[in-house]
């Protein structure tokens, strides 16, 4: 269910949106409603990321085990060329 809400814009982006949503062929309104949706999802994924980041951390701290960066990036090099290497062993800090 859609909710009515207000924003009052600055004439200066406002005047912004309209090139830019008539281009897209839609209304402004559904330019700015794409155009939260895509803020919202990337605020979203950046909070995950950082989540899963800080119990990498955590995990890390906890067992003194990390991975050597030299056997991550020859990891991430074999993945890229299309390999299916072995994960990287987690090694003591």
């Amino acid at each position: 269910m859609a909710a009515t809400t207000t924003l009052k814009l600055p004439e200066p982006l406002k005047a912004r949106i309209a090139p830019l949503a008539e281009a897209a062929g839609k209304s402004p309104h559904a330019w700015m409603i794409d155009a939260l949706e895509e803020r919202v999802a990337q605020s979203e994924a950046y909070a995950a990321f950082m989540a899963e980041a800080l119990e990498a951390d955590r995990q890390m701290t906890e067992t003194g085990e990390g991975y050597d960066a030299d056997d991550v990036h020859a990891y991430l090099q074999a993945v890229l060329a299309g390999e299916t290497p072995a994960f990287p062993k987690p090694v003591k800090l």
